[in-house]
């Protein structure tokens, strides 16, 4: 084809795609005369990004805990970009599934293995010094992970065991939202009152919880792998990926975590407590609350072992 036609293809096809929008054409050709190139600093806004990370003290190590935290909630946000892309697919197939599965699972790879910047990359010192200024925070409230973990599984799978038997699929979002496994950690055991950092967590996004639980509640990841056909159901391929991506996020990453946060936090220079007040360890530790997000692709014994050989 020479340069004439497909010149001409282009426009024909430029046409198509406006016409299908209902636009014209040429206001559109018009526009491109008048903009500007495009450049890297503009398409990925780094100046807006790297001005995100204002520091509380004047501690240099807290600006490794805000950018890895930061780094953290974007790869949370491409997680949930491939999980959506699950959700809605309307012709759901093994090969996609499996590949988007591994995507998520290699997302979270790569976060479990950077912990290790901040265990090896922040004094303690300075930690326990700057972590009094985050106090209620903590990273209990990061949104983005509860949506995963919503987007994941069927909500029964994410119910505080004792509670687990009380629930099922005509208990209402609020009901179930109460007792969803990470509430423990966030309520006084004896009263049940709730701490500072759950009450703002909640007066925060419980409203877009509500939504997204209702949302994903028939297209989480394990509604729409029950949705295949059988044989599908059986695929080799398919089932390893999705013990891998359970294994993944409840046990690896979280076990990472954990470690993480046990290296601080009973470091012997503080007070043994997370920034938030939560029981961290029993809300933390896959051991304790059993977290699968597939409990069906697991046998009972490695349920009965989850967390426990680690």
């Amino acid at each position: 084809m020479d340069d004439l036609h497909k010149f001409d293809d282009i426009v024909k096809q430029l046409q198509e795609k406006y016409t299908k929008i209902d636009q014209d054409t040429d206001d559109h050709l018009y526009g491109l005369l008048y903009s500007k190139p495009i450049t890297y600093w503009d398409y990925i806004q780094t100046d807006a990004l790297l001005n995100l990370q204002i520091q509380r003290t004047t501690l240099p190590d807290e600006m490794v805990f805000i950018a890895y935290h930061q780094i953290n909630e974007l790869i949370f946000k491409m997680i949930l970009w491939e999980i959506q892309q699950v959700a809605e697919k309307e012709e759901l197939n093994v090969a996609y599934f499996e590949d988007k599965i591994m995507r998520v699972s290699r997302y979270f790879d790569m976060l479990t293995t950077s912990f290790n910047i901040m265990r090896e990359g922040m004094s303690i010192e300075q930690y326990m010094k700057f972590r009094y200024t985050l106090t209620p925070a903590s990273g209990f409230q990061s949104a983005q992970y509860r949506m995963i973990e919503f987007a994941s599984t069927e909500l029964i799978n994410l119910i505080d065991y004792r509670f687990r038997k009380t629930i099922d699929r005509n208990t209402p979002f609020e009901h179930a939202f109460e007792h969803l496994y990470w509430q423990a950690a966030g309520k006084d055991y004896k009263t049940g009152k709730k701490s500072t950092l759950l009450t703002n967590f909640e007066k925060r996004y419980k409203g877009d919880f509500i939504r997204f639980m209702e949302t994903y509640n028939t297209k989480n990841l394990w509604s729409r792998f029950k949705e295949l056909p059988k044989e599908d159901q059986e695929s080799e391929v398919l089932v390893k990926a999705m013990r891998h991506f359970d294994h993944t996020v409840n046990i690896k990453w979280v076990m990472a975590h954990y470690n993480a946060a046990r290296h601080y936090i009973e470091s012997g220079t503080g007070d043994g407590e997370a920034t938030g007040g939560s029981d961290w360890k029993k809300y933390m530790h896959p051991k304790y609350q059993k977290r699968i997000f597939f409990p069906e692709l697991w046998s009972e014994e490695e349920i009965k072992n989850w967390g426990e050989n680690i």
